[in-house]
Order: structure tokens, then C-alpha cells, then sequence
């Protein structure tokens, strides 16, 4: 073999091993792109996706590489899990990128959030191994900072769901006797006005009218004629049986004395064929049936005692076991019981508390403004009634709103033992997980406390501390407060954020915040600057927070402070 042929072999011997034999060069930050950029934060965590695009003959055939984001910030750094692709040589099940070709590798990211990564850098390390050596390329920066608007979310703003007093102040009574007539006639017998139901009645209306804290407020007189015998007949005897009802009812009032009793009213109905179908079918006549059947084909009122007549076999059983009992009046007082005044209860919560009973109790503290002040009533509450779940629930809630988490859970995990069907420390105990961050916890919770009302910022916050921004919006509806702001904002609905955030009753820094965080997504500058302003009027600390927050790259910062 001539010197020609030799250097054409070795030629080709070197083009065979090109690919092969030389180390990986030196990743450029050029071939990667990384969605978003910056990183965000969602829900709790900051996730991205980097797209690595591996340009033509760059490769090594033979070259296995493993890239591990890192987050580098305040003089530390978190790994995000690592990922492999090799060349076409390479026996293994990574993705391959081919030397000719190049090719693309996607490789995600997702790290915990903690608040001092909002400045930092993502960065890719490279460890390569090719046949039997391993080696280490250079590190690229690929990203700078994290945009941490969602980690605004706060569970502790959310309210807790009270469990509601049912104090009224005026509880209204009603006391009832019936007087029964013979057939056909309307006058009122001895047996009936001396009866015990007509005699309760009476004793009632006597110790209302004597009560200082009671009051009648009306007396009612219906009277009613049984559906046998024709229409005319009927409304005739119903009417006298009315008057000669009133007449008695009067006589009895100025016999007692009684002049204050509201008003007293009084109507007749001719024949009762809404009470004659009632008594039928609450009825063990046998043809009953058949009854109910006449009364819904026929409407008319001689009609239908015409076909019910005509049943002949039935008749004689309903003039002995229903109609007697058509042929009454039915005297109601209304009575109305007027409890504690405001300063009544008031005073006696503070010289006598255990001369309440639970509802005032609890309704003294609507009667405060002051947290210490609530406080105080519902801890009397739980000692004077330890066996009302409301009393441990709606203390749970003024520890709870005091930042107290673990007195709240214990007296919320105490009003669920109580009552464990009540939705309310149901709900509470959800928000004490969410707190705690045991999301799979609050869930179930909250699903304990479905269909109360209260549910929805709960919900909502949930989700959005979940990351599930469009669900948190939805769970939210009309709610106004901070975190439904933020979870509109993080669906880009601007204008409803921004309408959300001016029905907050008592805004607070947060709100603020957020209004600069609206401002700086419209390119509002004065917006940007008023409420800053006043956020950082509010909690110096945001003064800090804002000056790395990304939100404001784009604003002169020291012009606004």
C-alpha cells in the first residue's frame, strides 16, 4: 500500500470516530428557553418547563448528560430533579439527540417556594459521562427571578364561619281551641266552652294580659259548616256559627278583663271540602280511594256531595267518622313574648352572666366590638353551657383570628365532637389544615361543611393556594376579599380584580398591594405609586418586598419612595 492510500484510510478513520471521540462542548445559554420567564410562583410552588433546542453536530454520539436546574438565591440553591438524554451510541432509555440532526429535549422544573427566591437565578449543571470518563461542563443561567404575586394568598385572612345565635327578641306563641257544633245548628254548648282545650286558652290569654313581658297580639275566629246539605244552607250556619263564636270570645275577654289584645278577627268558610279530603285520606275508611277520586273529578260543590251521596255504602261511615269534625270553630290567640332588651342583657352578662340563658349568651356578643370584649362572652359561654357546640366554635373563631391556631383547633376539634353533623367547626377545622398546609386535610373538611354559606372564600383559597387559579375564581363568586382579588389577577380578569378590591369594607396593606400589583399590570404608573404608598405606609416591610418584586422591573421605585 502506497503513502496515498494510507493517509486516504486515515482520513476516513478519523471522519468514522468524529462524534465519537471528542469531549461535549460548553452548553450556550442560547439553546434554551425556558416558559415563563421569569418563573412564577402557583399555588405554593415554582414550576416552569425549560426547552433545550440542541443544535446539528454538537452532540457527542458516544456522551450521556444529565441536567439539574438549580434555583440560586441569598447565597444558597435548590436542586429540581434531574434529567438525562444521550446520543445515538449510547445504550440506555433516555431520550436521544442525534449528531447530524441536533434535537430538542424538554426537561421540567418545579421547586418550593420560600420568599427570598423572588431574586435569584435558574441555572442548568451538566454532568457528563462518555465511555469511562465523567466530567462537569459549565453552568448556564437561563432565567432570572421569580414572580411571586400568588404566594400573596394568605388562609389566615380567611373568616371562620360563626355558629349564629338564635336569640329573637320578640318570640311569637300561638295557642288554639276548637268548639264543636251539632248538625245543623250553631249554638254553642256548655261542654264545649267548659272543655280543657277552651279553658287552657283561656288561662293563656289571662297570663298574657298579666305578663309584663308578654302581649297579645291577636285572636282569630274561623268557623266552618261540613259539606253535606246545599251551598246557601251551608254558608248561613258557617256565618252563625262565626257570630255566635265572636259573641262568646268577647263575653269571655271583658269577663277577664282583657282589654289589650291586638285585634280580633274573624271569617266563616261555607262548607270545608279542603278539610273533608284531609280527613279522608288520614283516614282507614276502606272506599277512602275512592272519596279522594270524586273530589278531584268533580269541582263543584253540590256536585260533589251529590256523587259522594250517591255512594251510599261510604256515606254512613264518613256522617259518623269525618263529617262530626267539620262542624267547628277554631279560636287562636296569638301571643307574642318580648324578650331582654340590648342594655338588660348587657347588664346582666356583666353582674350575672349565668341569669341568661345560651341564646343571649351568645347574642351579647354581637352586642360588643371589641375581639378581647368577644372573647370574653363566648369564653362564658363554653363555661356556662359546655355542651353547646356554638359556644367552643365561636371561641375557636376569635382564636383563630388572633393567630392563636392551636387553642382554634382545639376548640373547634371540640365543637365537632359535640356536634359532629354541624358545618361550621367542620369548616373551621378545613382552614386550620390549610394554615398547616395539609391540603388533602382541608379538602375533606371542607367537603364535611358543604352548602354552608361561609364555604366559599374558604374554598376558594383552597384552590388557589392549590394552584388552581380558574377553580379558586369560580369557588369565589362574588366573594370580596384579598385572595379573591389575587385570584383574579392571576386569571388576568383586571377589571374584576379591580372592582373586587374596592368592596372590601376594612382594606388592609394587602389590599394596597395589590392594587400596585393592578396598576403595574395596566400600566398604570399613578396607580402604582398611590397604593404603594400607602402599603408600605401600612407595613414597612413591603418597602423591601416591593423593591424584588418583579411585578415593578418595569418602575422607578425610588422615585415613588
Amino acid at each position: 500500500m502506497n503513502r496515498k492510500s494510507l493517509i486516504m484510510l486515515s482520513a476516513v478513520g478519523l471522519l468514522a470516530l468524529t462524534g465519537c471521540s471528542k469531549k461535549l462542548n460548553q452548553f450556550n445559554a442560547e439553546y434554551f428557553s425556558v416558559n415563563p420567564s421569569p418563573l412564577e410562583v402557583v399555588g405554593q410552588r415554582v414550576p416552569a418547563t425549560v426547552t433545550g433546542h440542541v443544535p446539528q453536530k454538537f452532540f457527542v454520539k458516544n456522551a450521556e448528560v444529565t441536567v439539574t436546574p438549580y434555583l440560586v438565591f441569598d447565597g444558597q440553591e435548590v436542586a429540581s430533579q434531574s434529567y438525562s438524554f444521550q446520543g445515538e451510541k449510547v445504550r440506555g432509555n433516555n431520550p436521544v439527540i442525534y449528531y447530524e440532526q441536533g434535537g430538542t429535549v424538554t426537561i421540567p422544573v418545579m421547586f418550593n417556594y420560600q420568599p427570598e427566591m423572588r431574586k435569584s437565578e435558574l441555572e442548568l449543571a451538566f454532568e457528563v459521562t462518555q465511555g469511562n470518563k465523567k466530567y462537569t461542563l459549565p453552568r448556564v443561567k437561563v432565567a432570572d427571578g421569580v414572580v411571586a404575586t400568588a404566594a400573596l394568598a394568605d388562609a389566615g385572612t380567611v373568616a371562620p364561619a360563626i355558629a349564629p345565635d338564635a336569640f329573637q327578641r320578640i318570640i311569637n306563641e300561638k295557642y288554639a281551641a276548637d268548639i264543636r257544633f251539632l248538625v245543623n245548628r250553631a249554638n254553642l254548648r256548655a261542654s264545649e266552652t267548659g272543655s280543657q282545650q277552651v279553658l287552657n286558652l283561656n288561662e293563656q290569654l289571662q297570663a298574657a294580659n298579666a305578663a309584663e313581658n308578654r302581649e297579645i297580639a291577636e285572636i282569630n275566629i274561623s268557623s266552618y259548616a261540613s259539606p253535606e246539605g246545599g251551598l246557601d244552607f251551608n254558608t248561613r250556619l258557617a256565618e252563625k256559627r262565626e257570630k255566635a263564636t265572636t259573641e262568646y270570645m268577647r263575653k269571655q275577654l271583658n269577663k277577664d278583663k282583657i282589654t289589650e289584645f291586638g285585634e280580633l278577627t274573624a271569617q266563616f268558610t261555607a262548607e270545608d271540602w279542603e278539610g273533608f279530603q284531609r280527613l279522608v285520606a288520614a283516614s282507614d275508611i276502606q272506599d277512602k280511594e275512592l272519596i279522594l277520586n270524586v273530589l278531584s273529578r268533580f269541582k263543584d260543590p253540590e256536585e260533589r256531595e251529590q256523587q259522594i251521596r250517591n255512594l251510599s255504602s261510604i256515606f254512613d261511615q264518613l256522617a259518623e267518622q269525618i263529617l262530626p269534625q267539620l262542624r267547628y270553630s277554631r279560636i287562636t290567640a296569638s301571643i307574642n313574648v318580648i324578650g331582654k332588651s340590648d342594655e338588660e342583657i348587657m347588664n346582666l352578662f356583666t353582674t350575672n352572666p349565668s341569669a341568661l340563658n345560651v341564646e343571649e349568651v351568645l347574642y351579647a356578643a354581637t352586642l360588643v366590638t371589641e375581639g378581647t370584649d368577644k372573647y370574653s362572652v363566648y369564653n362564658t359561654a363554653a363555661t356556662l353551657y359546655p355542651n353547646d357546640y356554638r359556644a367552643y366554635n365561636n371561641l375557636g373563631m376569635m382564636q383563630y383570628e388572633a393567630g392563636d391556631y392551636e387553642a382554634a383547633k382545639a376548640s373547634f376539634a371540640a365543637a365537632a365532637r359535640l356536634n359532629p353533623s354541624a358545618a361550621e367547626p367542620q369548616m373551621n377545622l378545613g382552614l386550620i389544615a390549610l394554615v398547616n398546609k395539609d391540603y388533602r386535610q382541608a379538602n375533606q373538611k371542607f367537603g364535611n361543611a358543604a352548602g354552608l354559606e361561609e364555604l366559599d372564600g374558604a374554598l376558594g383559597t383552597y384552590y388557589l393556594l392549590s394552584g388552581d387559579n380558574t377553580a379558586a375564581v369560580k369557588a369565589f363568586g362574588n366573594t370580596a376579599s384579598n385572595n379573591a382579588a389575587l385570584a383574579q389577577i392571576l386569571t388576568k380578569d383586571y377589571s374584576k380584580a379591580k372592582s373586587t378590591l374596592a368592596g372590601i369594607t376594612n382594606p388592609d396593606e394587602t389590599t394596597y398591594y395589590l392594587l400596585a400589583v393592578l396598576g403595574a399590570r395596566t400600566n398604570n404608573e399613578q396607580m402604582v405609586k398611590t397604593n404603594l404608598r400607602q402599603a408600605v405606609k401600612l407595613n414597612r416591610n413591603l418597602y423591601d418586598v416591593a423593591q424584588k418584586d418583579l411585578e415593578f422591573a418595569n418602575f422607578n421605585l425610588a422615585a415613588i419612595f
